[in-house]
């Protein structure tokens, strides 16, 4: 017997009749003797549409008001999975993130799981019945409603595993395994049996839909055993290891995109000490992730110019607070931009491979693109580039690395 954590997101349940093929899956789970905690996502489009009525209503919705709004959509998904459970004489119960006890900090929004009362889980399944868990949700040492922000079912269902000390976390979703690429960008891109923790975590960071950085983050942690798997057909997925053997001949994993992308600049800020600090000290305090930060050499008049990126749901915030700052500096001018994106490389197989730069900044130069910031890690190489050449980029970039073969050596 074994314990499994399921997680299925807002496509594997957007509507009643696929609540229904999720029951029959759990039951088939279930009847092999398995134990069984199914963590869920509300409805697909359920998120956005409540977050759509919050902005109707405020421009900026207060974030302790939105998380309790939009905890409501997990509630819908586990009270129905558990009556389709229920009506299949497999015995189910319901919890929210605040009935399971999931503590988080009071972050809003985007709130960070501290600890997890495993107790009242353990007693169903020790009980004979499968527990359903509402994904993407926590309470904090107040007591208020927190959400864990996009994709936040997939760190609940990692963290409860880890409480659990689950056998396995499975994820399933609306693709089968983790691409190269996104194959509505590049048909060619081809399933990975497995990749790295290492690489699955910088994929997520990146901009990889398929699981949300925090719960790789927590995978790897607590050596919670991760595979993602299709809910809508058979197959053994792509499992995630620590195990690099496997993959040490290829020298690139995948490449990873961010819509999601905003640039800002500084023109003219004193070329000194401490005002790297000034700058990005208050984005900061205001929780806001900055993510490449590109800082020019001075020029004579000791002036320079810093330029940093930031996802795009906090541009707005951010230009605010960066031309606040700019004026206490001195700055000359603000700049921003909305009509970026990042692709990305990434692979152990850099660590032993050199040239991997060269040859992505060759294969983008003869389609004409233009990069205009540069960032990477041992295992990554990420551009930014304007974003009409998105596809383009994508496209170019999996061919130039043959990643549609079985073997990128």
């Amino acid at each position: 017997m074994a314990l499994i954590v399921q997680k299925y997101g807002g496509t594997s349940v957007g509507s009643a009749e696929r609540i229904l093929a999720v029951a029959e899956r759990v039951k088939r789970w279930r009847d092999q003797g398995n134990q069984v905690v199914v963590v869920l996502s509300a409805m697909s489009g359920e998120t956005d549409r409540l977050i759509g009525l919050a902005r109707q209503i405020q421009e900026r919705p207060e974030p302790r008001e939105l998380d309790v709004l939009m905890s409501t959509g997990e509630q819908v998904t586990i009270a129905l999975l558990s009556m389709a459970l229920s009506a299949r004489g497999c015995p189910a119960r319901s919890y929210t993130g605040a009935q399971v006890h999931i503590l988080t900090d009071s972050a809003h929004n985007k709130a960070r799981i501290r600890d997890i009362d495993a107790a009242r889980v353990k007693a169903d399944l020790d009980a004979g019945r499968v527990v359903v868990v509402a994904g993407f949700q926590g309470i904090d040492e107040l007591g208020d409603i927190t959400t864990l922000g996009r994709g936040g079912s997939d760190t609940s269902a990692v963290a409860i595993a880890a409480a659990l000390k689950a056998d396995e976390c499975q994820i399933y979703t609306d693709v089968d395994g983790v691409y190269t690429t996104d194959p509505r960008v590049e048909p060619k891109a081809r399933k990975l049996a497995r990749i790295t923790f290492e690489e699955m975590l910088e994929m997520a960071s990146l901009g990889s839909k398929v699981l949300q950085i925090r719960s790789v983050e927590f995978a790897g942690k607590y050596k919670v055993p991760l595979r993602v798997l299709s809910s809508f057909g058979e197959g053994e997925g792509t499992l995630i290891t620590f195990e690099e053997d496997a993959v040490e001949d290829a020298k690139i994993a995948g490449i990873a995109f961010s819509r999601d992308e905003a640039k800002l600049t500084v023109l003219g800020v004193p070329d000194q000490p401490g005002v790297a600090h000034q700058i990005l000290g208050p984005i900061a305090d205001a929780n806001i992730e900055v993510d490449m930060i590109i800082q020019n050499i001075a020029a004579q008049e000791a002036l320079t110019d810093f330029t940093f990126t930031v996802h795009r749901n906090d541009y707005a915030r951010a230009l605010e607070i960066l031309e606040a700052s700019a004026k206490q500096l001195g700055a000359r001018q603000v700049l921003g931009d909305l009509h970026i994106v990042k692709i990305s490389l990434v692979g152990v197989g850099m660590r032993s491979h050199a040239g991997i730069a060269s040859r992505m900044f060759s294969a983008l130069a003869q389609e004409g693109i233009n990069i205009r910031m540069i960032s990477t890690s041992e295992i990554k190489i990420s551009v930014v580039v304007d974003e009409k050449y998105l596809e383009l980029g994508v496209r170019t970039l999996h061919e130039a690395f043959g990643l549609d073969q079985a073997s990128t050596a």
